[in-house]
């Protein structure tokens, strides 16, 4: 990875950022996201506790095996989740349920931040546990939340999080919550968000065959600010990829933990 600039320098040269987000566990490919480019920004949702691709990989089969995360991948995809806690809640019994997704996660970054390159902008997914990322978290990593940064002479905000969902996942917060970051990134060329702004053909995923949740007050700062990108992961198999919303181009920068590859954004 090239070092990282604020400006173009004398001689004019190009800036180049790759982005991903949805990592989950491929630390492998996230060791060499970075490669060719100015910097890397990361869009949150390191940790891997199930795989629905493969029900072998992640913190729930490891702890109860792939029969159980068969079943309870199955009851997630019919949406009982009512019937997939109560089926959880069976399985944790005599477990320390915290303590061991805990340390289980803290295995996870520390494979995963160690592989970050120099520089990385990153920011919550909801699936990560914001208050473990100071300890892993190195000098050439800037953790961002409702904050903004500039790269190569243009500015980027980052929110991370999700908002709440019957899945409730560690980070999801309240929609007034996750509205007040947004207002406080403000105008910006660039943002960057875990979570889709809430149009429909960005919600929908076309395999788990349910909407998830996205931001309304991301979509009305989109429209109010204009900024000259959008973008975020979180949907894994989007009925769209991409799309146009006024003056802003809105891209899924990919579903990371299953491509391998970043997302480029060159100026």
């Amino acid at each position: 990875m090239r070092a990282a600039s604020n400006s173009r320098g004398a001689a004019g040269r190009r800036t180049r950022v790759h982005v991903v987000s949805d990592v989950h566990g491929n630390t492998e490919a996230l060791a060499r996201a970075g490669d060719g480019a100015d910097a890397l920004i990361c869009l949150g949702d390191l940790v891997l506790f199930l795989d629905y691709a493969d029900h072998s990989r992640g913190i729930f089969p490891d702890l109860f095996g792939t029969e159980n995360a068969d079943r309870i991948v199955a009851l997630r995809t019919a949406r009982r989740f009512e019937e997939a806690r109560n089926f959880g809640r069976e399985l944790w019994q005599g477990t320390d349920r915290n303590a061991a997704i805990t340390g289980a996660v803290r295995k996870q970054y520390a494979e995963m931040f160690a592989a970050l390159p120099t520089p990385t902008y990153a920011t919550y997914g909801n699936v990560d546990i914001p208050a473990l990322w100071p300890e892993y978290a190195a000098p050439g990593t800037t953790v961002l939340d409702g904050e903004r940064v500039e790269i190569g002479g243009r500015v980027f905000g980052f929110v991370g999080g999700g908002l709440r969902t019957p899945m409730r996942t560690p980070y999801e917060i309240d929609d007034e919550e996750y509205a007040a970051k947004i207002e406080a990134v403000g105008e910006v060329d660039v943002l960057c968000t875990h979570i889709p702004p809430e149009v429909p053909d960005l919600v929908y995923d076309t395999v788990a065959r349910r909407f998830e949740r996205g931001s309304r007050a991301l979509l009305e700062a989109i429209r109010r600010t204009r900024p000259r990108y959008s973008l975020f992961g979180h949907v894994h198999q989007p009925l769209a990829r991409r799309m146009r919303i006024g003056a802003t181009e809105c891209v899924n920068v990919g579903h990371f933990a299953s491509t391998g590859r970043p997302w480029a954004l060159e100026w």
